[in-house]
């Protein structure tokens, strides 16, 4: 046990003459480089606090702006008008405080003022700056002068080295949009998907709120995004998220693949090793806020705080997130058994080999779990109240309450898992096998309520499976991003495929954490168990990748590869199902403060005429002009509305506040109710990709990531995550119901793939034709 090998350093006996105390060297060692490195580790918080809290100005300037007052004041200016005199009068004066150390203090009172003065002032500057949106909407390629300026000014006033938090006092807040732009989008989004009479009388509906209702509503709103940070994270956090009480495995929870090609070493300790220090060096930045901003436009990186020490607590009407600071552990499932490993030895991390050692001792631990122990993590996959319950009766109190309390404290979660998994050209579905197991495992095997698990496979295979209320998915994807690049570009392995540095034999043994689960609880678990089971074994998944053509021949067609990609879903559903649905992509708004999604209407009016010309039966010789020219439509209303979304202006984020609005106000909304509860059918996510730019994939091609995916949202309908892999390769997730007669995950991704060749024909056809006409104008 560790507890014992660690209490071998302090020892005392009982003697005739007293207490005789034995220190161990070693112990009281590791104590001191604790401090030191706790101590060093504050002081460093301490400055960058300071950087970010006087940002955009340095704490140098404070120094220029008091020997530039003192100068003045020695040529006997007063840039002061008078403030000086003012302050001096007010200090009291005495043997210690002479005149001449009265005018001092004074002027460096003053100077800290105008320092201060100056620094609100600029942050209000970029603030102005930062809400200036019309750079997003001109076209790609083309800058404005106006833009121009505005890219000079704001690096001018966002200083040289900002920090990873030196934006978030100068982001602007989310705006809330007028009722009416919210109702005219909205019927204008509906109105493909509706016949005549239903479209009417959705109108009136519509108008009937905007009316009645929405006044009200909207001013009660307005006043929240006044007093409030972010007008609708907390709600979305609590009531889309927290709230469920559904099971979060499948339903939330997401996942995120290893690189697509490469499997560094195959040894699975090794693999973790590297990983896990990966990880701690980017938790060291992340605490310290030393990681830089995301993009060249500032974007919110507040969700980042919560992404290490952080679990979802359930609770019997809501859950909670609990996020703590700077936690020294972690939990380690293999087999049924879950171990506690300190991240720490002599107040510094452990090294990679260091960790290698200690995982292997975990694989190579023989021990039986104890009763109740190896399927206890499905109380994290099965439903919410159940498991709040199992918490409150069986989890307060004695070594169960320890144990779940190591978990829940743990830095994060770590899967050794006992199954091989990873894209394998020559095995049939080992990609969907892969994604299922990311995305739900045995049901048992990953602690769902963690921020993330990480999971690594016998084979040296890589995932990770996310809680989703804290954060969203490109946040997970940043630092997963830099642990891939850190692990193989950085860390790297022996020959023997072994973490590099020496093997520390002083290191502790790993502590297995002790449970006495009664039969009851034992019930429990199983019944949650099986839920979570039948939705795990409903999950038909299909990855697709395509490797066709990607990014790079879709810009020389001048489109938006994200426009490209969703007209050929709009197609690939209406060839499934014969008829279009209500779409939702997901978009960013983290150019607000503390900003976090918005829904694109992905099925317009636009794509659906698009996709009725691409699949009219009547028509034998299609036009290819014509054809072109509704895509291009199409794919510039998608890039429009996906601009709104991300610049405030979308529809579902603004209804949804309006809704909760009218619920605290007991005001009943025909409209809202309806609006509320229309199903996604198609839901679909882009995985954004090199937001580091640490590897370069056109030097290193092999080693990109594959994205990751979700489950369906709908019983009868699709969840499609994509990712855009270098200039030659996208790939799909797939996800829906074997549940639903409607849905063939495989079928939809075959469909997926005819679409986009036949979207790209049409480009071919028309290149064809200009080859023709001008070899034609040659000849004459």
């Amino acid at each position: 046990m560790a507890e014992a090998h660690q209490a071998v350093g302090f020892q005392f006996t009982v003697t005739p003459d007293g207490i005789d105390l034995h220190l161990s060297r070693e112990v009281l060692k590791h104590i001191y480089l604790s401090g030191v490195t706790s101590w060093i580790k504050r002081a460093i918080r301490f400055k960058n606090g300071i950087l970010t809290g006087v940002y955009p100005a340095s704490p140098s300037s404070w120094l220029i702006a008091v020997i530039a007052i003192m100068s003045t004041m020695y040529a006997r200016i007063d840039p002061s008008l008078g403030m000086i005199d003012t302050i001096k009068r007010t200090l009291p004066v005495s043997d210690y405080m002479t005149v001449q150390t009265q005018t001092v203090l004074s002027a460096i009172l003053f100077a800290t003022g105008l320092w201060l003065s100056l620094i609100l002032m600029l942050r209000y500057i970029l603030k102005a700056l930062l809400s200036y949106h019309a750079w997003i909407f001109e076209s790609h390629g083309k800058m404005s002068f106006c833009t121009k300026l505005w890219l000079s000014l704001v690096k001018m006033f966002s200083g040289r080295r900002p920090l990873l938090y030196s934006f978030q006092a100068s982001l602007p807040r989310l705006p809330v949009p007028s009722v009416d732009n919210t109702i005219t989008r909205y019927l204008e989004s509906v109105r493909p998907l509706l016949d005549d009479e239903q479209y009417n009388q959705m109108e009136v509906v519509a108008n009937d709120f905007k009316r009645d209702e929405a006044p009200k509503l909207q001013k009660y709103l307005i006043l929240k995004s006044w007093w409030a940070t972010n007008y609708v994270s907390d709600w979305w956090e609590e009531y889309i998220y927290l709230r469920g009480r559904s099971p979060i495995m499948v339903n939330s929870n997401f996942y995120t693949m290893d690189l697509l090609y490469v499997i560094p070493t195959h040894r699975q300790a090794a693999r973790a090793g590297n990983v896990v220090h990966a990880m701690l060096q980017y938790r060291r930045k992340l605490e310290r806020g030393e990681h830089a901003p995301v993009t060249m436009v500032p974007m919110c990186s507040y969700q980042m705080e919560r992404m290490f020490n952080t679990t979802r607590i359930p609770g019997i009407e809501t859950d909670f997130v609990q996020h703590l600071s700077d936690r020294k552990h972690l939990v380690v499932y293999h087999k049924g058994r879950f171990f506690k490993v300190w991240l720490y030895y002599g107040g510094r991390h452990l090294w990679p080999s260091e960790l290698e050692t200690q995982f292997q001792r975990i694989l190579d631990d023989t021990t039986e779990p104890q009763p109740g122990e190896l399927k206890l993590a499905a109380l994290t996959a099965g439903n919410r109240v159940p498991w709040a319950r199992a918490r409150l009766k069986y989890f307060s109190q004695g070594v169960n309450k320890a144990s779940l309390e190591a978990i829940e404290t743990s830095a994060f979660f770590l899967t050794l898992d006992d199954e091989a998994h990873g894209y394998d050209p020559d095995k049939l579905r080992s990609l969907d096998l892969y994604a299922k197991s990311l995305l739900h495992g045995k049901c048992y095997d990953r602690w769902f309520d963690k921020s993330f698990t990480l999971i690594a496979y016998k084979n040296g295979k890589l995932g990770v499976n996310a809680e989703h209320s804290w954060a969203d998915a490109p946040i997970v994807g940043h630092m997963w991003e830099y642990v891939l690049a850190t692990d193989c570009f950085h860390l790297g392995y022996t020959e023997e495929g072994h973490c590099k540095g020496d093997i520390n034999k002083g290191l502790p043994p790993t502590a297995k954490l002790q449970w006495d689960i009664p039969l009851e609880c034992q019930e429990v678990i199983e019944d949650s168990y099986m839920v979570a089971k039948e939705i795990a074994d409903d999950v038909d998944f299909h990855g697709c990748l395509f490797d066709v053509f990607g990014k790079g021949l879709i810009k020389k067609s001048r489109t938006s590869p994200d426009a490209f990609i969703q007209l050929a879903l709009q197609l690939a559903q209406f060839r499934d199902k014969g008829e279009f649905c209500l779409t939702y992509e997901a978009s960013m708004t983290r150019m607000f403060r503390e900003g976090r999604t918005e829904t694109v209407r992905s099925c317009t009016i636009e794509s659906t005429a698009f996709v009725r010309a691409m699949d009219d039966k009547n028509t034998k010789d299609p036009n290819v002009c014509f054809l072109l020219d509704l895509f291009r439509k199409a794919a510039d209303k998608h890039q429009n509305m996906y601009r709104l979304a991300m610049t405030g202006s979308g529809i579902d984020r603004h209804l949804f506040c309006l809704y909760i609005m009218s619920k605290y106000l007991n005001i009943d909304s025909p409209f809202l109710k309806q609006v509320l509860s229309e199903p996604w059918r198609l839901s679909t996510s882009q995985t954004p990709q090199q937001q580091l730019n640490m590897v370069d994939i056109n030097k290193f091609p092999r080693y990109v990531g594959a994205g990751g995916g979700f489950g369906p949202v709908a019983d009868d309908g699709y969840g499609v995550s994509y990712i855009i892999v270098g200039e030659n390769l996208i790939t799909f997730h797939i996800s829906s119901k074997f549940s639903s007669p409607e849905t063939d995950s495989y079928r939809f991704g075959q469909n997926i793939r005819q679409a986009m060749l036949d979207i790209r024909a049409l480009f071919d056809q028309n290149d064809k034709k200009d080859v023709m006409s001008r070899q034609t104008e040659r000849s004459l």
